[in-house]
């Protein structure tokens, strides 16, 4: 399937290999939710390496390690959708984290909805019977 039909498409097509990929990069990672302060909204999950945890806690921006390019990711370093940390949460196990986070512009997905604008999160559809469809609008 290419990217077009995976990220726009209503067939289902999960990735349940993504965690040997993750354990494959090479560097030591934890699940990173990524949620809205203000809305609660769950925007992304990213991974996050000691490097990227320390970045973001001294920079107060939201910076994780990119699995797939082995490098630390300034989430809108390039597309300027930046999402600046308000809280880092710690799971009882401690292993995973939660970013509480405000978007600066309030796109956060790399990819665009009809009118080409940056989509608000990364979870724009809902599994139904049929496949994917539209996410409602909040």
């Amino acid at each position: 399937m290419d990217h077009r039909e995976l990220e726009e498409g209503s067939a289902l097509s999960l990735d349940f290999a993504k965690l040997k990929k993750v354990a494959a990069c090479g560097t030591d990672v934890i699940p990173t939710v990524v949620q809205n302060a203000d809305t609660k909204e769950v925007l992304i999950i990213a991974y996050v390496n000691d490097e990227a945890l320390r970045a973001t806690l001294a920079t107060k921006v939201a910076t994780f390690w990119s699995t797939s390019r082995k490098e630390l990711w300034i989430k809108g370093a390039t597309s300027g959708d930046t999402l600046d940390l308000a809280e880092v949460r710690v799971n009882c196990e401690q292993n995973s984290l939660l970013f509480l986070v405000r978007p600066r512009r309030g796109g956060v997905c790399h990819t665009k909805d009809a009118a080409g604008h940056t989509r608000p999160g990364c979870f724009y559809r809902v599994l139904t019977a049929d496949g994917l469809a539209p996410a409602p609008q909040s």
